[in-house]
């Protein structure tokens, strides 16, 4: 399987869970597939659209071969966010998200040859506690540039834990990808054993 993604969480999901892949970075323009679909294309719809685009963009480079596109989005007080541009940016989408609670969704996609195999999204809920500017410089010393390549500019699996006092859903969907049923669509597909 390749995995249409050059993401450290998602092949770290993978290569926990046993499954082999290989990793080959999807060249898509997210900005303009999500301008394509406008503000008022649900989230999980968007997050979907960008799993798709990214594996059938992986498609046209590796005939015959599984291919596995994910996307994650945040929104927070009805908007959406992206990955931080800059140190700056990270610090606005922290202040913004402080006190409020980030809905997380996470997509995959299974692709062969340009058709959509399997398609499947899920979210979290993630409550954040008040951070004070204090608090928001002295986490982006420790994680940035680390965080640049993260929507809601946090690791779960680092010190990003501490950016929340509670969470609802699926661990794996927080790391990036709804794992659990993308390893239940390979089962499916006959790509793993039962």
């Amino acid at each position: 399987m390749i995995l249409a993604s050059k993401s450290a969480s998602r092949q770290a999901m993978l290569t926990a869970a046993g499954v082999p892949f290989t990793a080959i970075a999807a060249d898509v323009d997210e900005r303009a597939i999500e301008a394509e679909l406008g503000v008022a294309t649900p989230p999980r719809e968007v997050a979907l659209a960008l799993a798709r685009a990214k594996a059938l963009a992986v498609c046209g480079q590796a005939p015959d071969e599984l291919v596995l596109g994910s996307d994650s989005l945040v929104e927070c007080g009805g908007r959406r966010f992206d990955k931080p541009e800059s140190r700056a940016a990270a610090a606005k989408h922290l202040r913004f998200f402080s006190g409020r609670v980030l809905h997380l969704h996470s997509a995959a996609v299974l692709a062969r040859n340009g058709e959509v195999l399997c398609a499947d999204a899920n979210f979290a809920s993630l409550h954040v506690v008040d951070l004070s500017n204090r608090f928001i410089d002295s986490y982006l010393d420790h994680e940035w540039p680390a965080v640049s390549g993260c929507v809601g500019v946090f690791r779960i699996e680092g010190r990003g834990v501490q950016l929340f006092h509670a969470i609802e859903g699926d661990h794996f969907t927080v790391l990036g990808m709804p794992l659990l049923a993308v390893l239940a669509s390979l089962r499916e597909l006959g790509e793993l054993q039962q």
